[in-house]
């Protein structure tokens, strides 16, 4: 058989030239060269729940959110206390016996006076972050979003908003209106809103001059598709934090309405309403009346604080590239 001159070139450009590679070199076929890094890219909401569990106090304000609630929604399943019929007969007792934390002027049980005012005081708290986080929502993200004398006209009326003093305007409603809980979770979310409105409006005065807004309004994308589809949902991350500090707000603010008398009437209960009937026999010393309700507020507010603290680590950019 005679050799053909040029056949090996001609193998060469009839297709490429393949070079089997060294399985001892690189311990499997087709594994990187030495040297070489493999980076195995994770997903964000794992990073996200990864850098939550990381932190020690928020995790700490979930659990402990969640024994609070299942104490005040799960409680009254066991400990079986008459909360709406009053009893003289009991007035002040001290804790012991049938009534472990004691009872207050009207003989209600304290226990079962902690657990029924923790569902009103946290109904009222996540209601309240809900429409305050919406409302604030929509109205930042339209104000940033338009900017000029749009954002003008509507950032001067939440600064008007905010000049208002609250106190006043508390002392006006307890002495016009009969406060119910529908009544509450407006008026705290009427006052609530302002907060995530200049926030949102922040957040997009930044974002609408991003490089994929810009390419949104060339193909033609209409405002409310910007707003909703792009806008929004970028500024998730301030929302969800700014709503875990809305609930300890809200329960904050219910307690200090009850000393201006616009609470919820008995014989519903809440925790502010419980700690201002308590000062009254604070000299007296009926301690059980006071610090257990006080209690059960620091501790709920600063386990929402610790939960919207971690939410934000979380969410930050630059604690993710670890």
């Amino acid at each position: 058989m005679t050799d053909r001159p040029g056949a090996d070139a001609n193998a060469v450009a009839a297709g490429p030239l393949t070079v089997p590679m060294d399985e001892s070199a690189s311990g499997s076929p087709g594994a990187l060269p030495e040297g070489g890094e493999a980076v195995r890219h994770e997903a964000g909401w794992r990073m996200i729940l990864r850098a939550f569990a990381e932190n020690r106090l928020a995790l700490a304000g979930l659990i402990l959110v969640i024994l609070v609630a299942l104490f005040c929604f799960v409680g009254p399943l066991f400990w079986h206390t008459d909360q709406i019929d009053t009893n003289l007969l009991l007035t002040n007792h001290p804790p012991g016996g049938h009534h472990p934390l004691g009872t207050d002027d009207l003989g209600y049980d304290v226990l079962g006076r902690l657990m029924a005012g923790g569902q009103s005081s946290l109904e009222v708290g996540l209601a309240v972050a809900v429409v305050a986080t919406f409302i604030g929502v929509v109205y930042g993200v339209i104000s940033g979003f338009f900017g000029g004398f749009a954002d003008a006209v509507l950032m001067r009326f939440v600064d008007i908003i905010l000049a208002i003093p609250v106190v006043y305007l508390f002392i006006d409603l307890a002495s016009e209106f009969k406060p119910t809980l529908l009544l509450l979770i407006l008026v705290l979310s009427l006052l609530s809103w302002l907060g995530p409105a200049r926030l949102v409006r922040g957040e997009t005065l930044s974002l609408r001059v991003r490089e994929y807004v810009e390419a949104v309004r060339t193909m033609g994308g209409r405002s409310g598709r910007i707003i909703f589809r792009h806008l929004v949902p970028n500024t998730v991350g301030t929302i969800a934090v700014n709503a875990t500090f809305q609930v300890a707000d809200a329960i904050l603010t219910l307690a200090v309405l009850s000393y201006f008398g616009f609470s919820l009437p008995p014989p519903t209960a809440t925790w502010g309403g419980m700690l201002e009937n308590g000062v009254n026999f604070l000299y007296d010393g009926y301690w059980w009346e006071i610090y257990p309700a006080g209690i059960m507020i620091v501790l709920t507010v600063v386990a929402f604080n610790f939960i919207g603290d971690g939410l934000r680590d979380s969410l930050d950019v630059r604690l993710q590239r670890r």
